[in-house]
């Protein structure tokens, strides 16, 4: 069983990575590199800590710096206290146990940066940053803390609530996978949840599918959504369980088992409950539910009406333009899933030939693979290189590039594209207000 490094006994304090100017930190002369040990006489064993002692108004920092420690005494003014704290090193994430059948990290190919193998099971990242969680490895420790911090929401990778068939799902770990007396207990401490299921045709579908939702409704508002998304298959799928993905007149089928939930769920609960990923309307060839119908998209990063609200927010930025906006001579890369909506977007724009869609097909993980932020600089590289003329620019979408690092999948960057392909490389943030901006000159 992996350890759960949130509740380890020692409490080494956190790092700060930035302190901006003209907040409670800077006033203090709190900078970067500091290591905050304490707050209030309270030690420190992550950045949830830090958050948590650090809501009142008045506070003593215990800070170490080169030289020794010091207190140094600040008074919060507003909710910014202007402090940005490193993300936890991989040696301090707790790690995956299970061996789920259809992991994603699982089917990649030797040889990408190492961090791209890390497989976190970690709920402090589930509530700072949305990861998905299965709860299977948590301790007695990590639930008491959970419950008395208030760690809400939290993401959770439920898959079946049978527990044989989530045993099976999670690679038969040697650990209990039962999850529905976990859920119970996170939801009669007020812990709001949102769940996940991996659809696998042939496994966790049909009458398991109907189950698992069945189970999870009633704890709801607790459990505020249930996001299905289809499983996703690379070609590296070297001595790994037999899986296949959802097929077109499949995903037909669960778009409407799916609207018929909603109406039920609506109708007695106030609410959907039950949402699909964007790639099952796409596999489908479906339109879209309404951006009411999604409530708010609480689980939009997870592919849930992603496209509604991008082709959404496209549209009323359209609608803005000044007159006299014309479009500019670029070729935008995206992946083969969203090409025809993207291109549908476009053409809505004055003089929109000037605007090549490049519809990258993924070769390096498989055609089964069609979303942009998967896409590597080999194959973005590879499809532009036949394409001719290019334009005066190479829009590149902000999802393939790794953060904070500025490479793409492969280690490839922008400017190794630039100078391969011979045309001047932007990478654009995936947004329909930093796209439009791009492509468009006044």
């Amino acid at each position: 069983m992996s350890q759960c490094s949130g509740d380890r006994e020692d409490a080494a304090g956190v790092t700060v990575a930035d302190v901006r100017p003209r907040t409670p930190a800077a006033s203090v002369g709190l900078k970067r590199g500091d290591r905050v040990l304490a707050i209030n006489g309270h030690a420190l064993r992550d950045a949830i800590d830090f958050q948590f002692h650090a809501a009142d108004d008045r506070l003593t920092l215990l800070v170490e710096r080169i030289g020794g420690t010091r207190a140094i005494a600040l008074r919060r003014r507003g909710v910014d206290l202007g402090i940005e704290l490193e993300p936890p090193r991989p040696g301090e994430i707790s790690t995956c146990a299970n061996k789920c059948v259809f992991c994603f990290i699982h089917q990649l190919p030797k040889g990408l940066r190492k961090s791209l193998y890390v497989k976190d099971d970690d709920y402090r990242l589930s509530f700072l940053h949305g990861n998905y969680i299965t709860l299977s490895d948590l301790d007695e420790r990590a639930m008491d803390r959970i419950v008395e911090q208030r760690l809400s929401p939290l993401y959770v990778s439920v898959h079946a609530t049978d527990p044989t068939l989530r045993h099976e799902l999670l690679g038969r770990p040697r650990h209990d996978a039962a999850i529905l007396p976990r859920m119970e207990r996170l939801a009669a401490a007020g812990i709001r949840m949102h769940a996940q299921i991996v659809l696998c045709p042939g496994l966790n579908d049909g009458a398991h599918l109907a189950r698992t939702i069945s189970d999870l409704a009633p704890f709801h508002p607790h459990v505020a959504t249930t996001a299905i998304v289809p499983v996703g298959l690379t070609r590296h799928r070297e001595r790994l369980p037999k899986l296949r993905a959802l097929e077109r007149d499949e995903a037909g089928r669960l778009v409407d088992v799916v609207d018929a939930w909603q109406d039920g769920f609506l109708a007695t609960l106030g609410s959907r409950f039950v949402f699909l990923g964007d790639e099952v309307y796409l596999l489908a060839e479906r339109a879209l539910p309404p951006a009411v119908a999604y409530e708010g998209f609480p689980v939009a990063e997870d592919g849930i009406g992603l496209v509604r609200r991008f082709e959404d927010g496209g549209r009323r930025r359209v609608r803005r333009l000044r007159p006299g906006t014309r479009a500019r001579h670029v070729t935008v890369v995206t992946g083969e899933m969203f090409a025809p909506r993207l291109i549908a977007l476009l053409t809505t724009l004055p003089v929109a030939e000037r605007i090549r869609v490049a519809a990258v097909p993924n070769d390096f993980f498989g055609r089964g693979i069609g979303v942009a932020g998967l896409l590597t600089g080999r194959d973005i590289q590879r499809h532009l290189a036949s394409a001719g003329r290019l334009g005066d620019e190479i829009l590149v979408p902000g999802a393939a590039v790794r953060d904070g690092e500025g490479v793409f999948l492969n280690d490839l960057t922008p400017g190794d594209l630039a100078r391969d392909l011979g045309d001047p490389v932007r990478v654009v943030a995936t947004t329909p207000e930093a796209l439009l901006a791009a492509v468009c000159a006044a």
